[in-house]
């Protein structure tokens, strides 16, 4: 099983609002429709299931999903191109194939004028399920037989951004899908997130941020906020170092009620709140001046960063353990510099200490 795909179904990770406000289907049905072809040239690459099957069956989830999250690749990709007008610098798209079925596109910038590493991931396999993958699963509560064979589906997307400039934060979000066929029966969820790693805390930043998200989880369940909310503050803990990873955004796995279409249409909305949560922020910090001492932080913090995704982070585990792993996908997510200080501690009443007080102790953003 490819470990692009374990990385991105086993771990959880504006001045205005896009926010699409049409019939949800709309959009998904116009793209394996007639004007596949002419939609689909918008990709970063070929679809890794040929366009024929995919006109073949318009109404499976399989089909919108893998839409969906080349749709959003794209999108974002060219968002973060567009901030790169001094370097000119573009992103390394590398399509592969999986023998044993599916592929995915791994888009990659680095070294640019505004992000130092950037990489923008999608995934869309099909197999048999491995039998550590089945244990990892029937430990999070599904209904999985052991020793059966169990053909599996996943599609999924997943993206960390790490800037240059220590006031601009780091983002990561993922969003995918999975299917596992038992016999007759099909079993199917989602899951993803997306949440925010600041180096120096902006609190106009950060509210705006999680109102976005807000607001894509308001449109299907008023609930489905602070529920993730909550959930993302929590898995993302650095457990030995008492803090979290960041300031937090949504997180939300084994998706699978009310029903498929309605799950994926809150997916989509996620999907589509990245670019409008994310740009304005650097947009607005991006060309701020900065010191050494503010960057040397920020390594330091990039430290906790590579701490909780080695050590927490159940896809990237999984993944560095199986046989045939893609490590370049796997450790997409790091950034290109990091560091670590003995026993750094920094001085009270800084702004550097109040960002660690942030994490020691997560707040509400939104009242």
């Amino acid at each position: 099983m490819s470990c692009d795909v374990l990385v991105l179904l086993l771990s959880p990770v504006s001045a205005c609002m896009y926010l699409w406000t049409g019939k949800f289907a709309t959009k998904s049905e116009q793209l394996v429709g007639e004007d596949l072809d002419m939609d689909s040239s918008k990709f970063l690459a070929e679809t890794i299931t040929p366009l024929e099957e995919l006109r073949e069956k318009p109404s499976e989830m399989r089909t919108k999903m893998e839409l969906l999250i080349m749709e959003a690749q794209a999108d974002f990709v060219q968002a973060l191109e567009a901030l790169e007008t001094k370097s000119e610098q573009h992103f390394h798209v590398d399509r592969w194939l999986r023998p044993e079925g599916g592929g995915g596109v791994t888009c990659i910038c680095q070294d640019g004028e505004v992000f130092e590493k950037a990489g923008v991931n999608v995934s869309v396999v099909n197999g048999v399920l491995p039998p550590s993958a089945v244990a990892q699963m029937r430990a999070r509560g599904k209904q999985l037989p052991e020793g059966r064979t169990l053909p599996f589906f996943a599609a999924g997307i997943s993206s960390v951004i790490h800037p240059v400039n220590p006031h601009v934060p780091t983002v990561h979000f993922n969003y995918r899908y999975f299917e596992v066929q038992d016999g007759d029966q099909v079993q199917w969820w989602f899951g993803g997130g997306t949440d925010l790693t600041p180096y120096y805390l902006y609190v106009d930043d950060v509210v705006h941020f999680h109102s976005a998200l807000k607001a894509a989880c308001d449109r299907h369940n008023l609930t489905y906020y602070p529920k993730f909310k909550k959930w993302c503050d929590d898995y993302f803990h650095v457990v030995h170092r008492g803090e979290r990873r960041g300031v937090g955004g949504i997180f939300f796995d084994d998706l699978d009620t009310p029903d498929p279409e309605s799950v994926f249409a809150f997916v989509h909305s996620c999907s589509q709140s990245v670019i409008p949560s994310y740009i304005p922020l650097v947009e607005k910090r991006a060309s701020m001046p900065y010191s050494g001492e503010e960057r040397l932080w920020q390594q330091l913090r990039r430290g906790r960063y590579v701490e909780f995704n080695l050590i927490y982070d159940r896809g990237t585990k999984f993944g560095l353990y199986t046989p045939g792993a893609r490590i370049e996908s796997i450790l997409m997510s790091l950034p290109l510099t990091a560091r670590w200080e003995y026993m750094h501690e920094p001085t009270e009443g800084t702004r550097e200490q109040e960002l660690l007080e942030i994490l020691r102790e997560p707040r509400d953003w939104i009242l």
